[in-house]
């Protein structure tokens, strides 16, 4: 499994496209902003990207979906089954504060607890983890973990936002994630990348 970080959007989201090397199938995570970088690698690399995946509706994680969307027509856009009514209303994602203009699109699958998906050989299986927002998720592909605006190095998602939790957030790490092997990496929506087994020892949050 190859993973390459591409920051994006105008909060320099950090965008990953994840890929198995062997059958060149992949998958985006978060497209915060349009990133033609992005698009150039996947087509120098000949990788054919079945989906575009949304840890959670925030417009900082989902600006750049239109744009490439059109580049990979036939990826899927996957987003939680709670969050897809943010991704369809600007209102709802704060685009018009971000990007001053709305970013709206209708996702081509939801997700729950303990779905899965298979992208060539990596294995992925969407962990619901509410709390930043309602419909907030992580990614386990194989045993890497993509973990949102959900957990960060030393940190957690912000909780002011409407729909936003605290209490839920915490909640849903200690029981959704704080439950994986301590080894399990963990690259999250923004900062650096850091492991289960440090936060659980090191994050002052939870």
């Amino acid at each position: 499994m190859v993973i390459k970080n591409m920051p994006s959007g105008p909060l320099m989201v950090n965008t990953y496209l994840v890929y198995d090397e062997v059958e060149k199938k992949g998958f985006i995570v978060d497209p915060g902003g349009y990133n033609p970088d992005l698009t150039k690698e996947i087509n120098d690399e000949g990788i054919e990207i079945e989906y575009i995946i949304l840890t959670h509706g925030h417009c900082d994680h989902i600006g750049g979906v239109p744009g490439h969307a059109q580049d990979f027509p036939n990826a899927k856009i996957v987003v939680s089954a709670l969050d897809a009514k943010m991704v369809e209303s600007a209102v709802l994602n704060m685009s018009p504060m971000v990007f001053h203009s709305p970013i709206e699109f209708k996702p081509d699958l939801t997700v729950k607890q303990d779905d899965t998906l298979k992208v060539g050989k990596i294995s992925l299986k969407f962990l619901m983890t509410p709390g930043h927002t309602p419909g907030g998720m992580c990614i386990l592909a194989d045993d890497v973990l993509f973990s949102g605006d959900t957990l960060f190095y030393d940190s957690v998602g912000r909780t002011d936002f409407p729909g936003s939790s605290f209490e839920q957030l915490t909640l849903s790490i200690h029981q959704q994630l704080f439950v994986l092997p301590d080894e399990t990496n963990v690259y999250p929506g923004h900062m650096g990348t850091t492991t289960i087994g440090f936060e659980k020892r090191n994050n002052p949050f939870v």
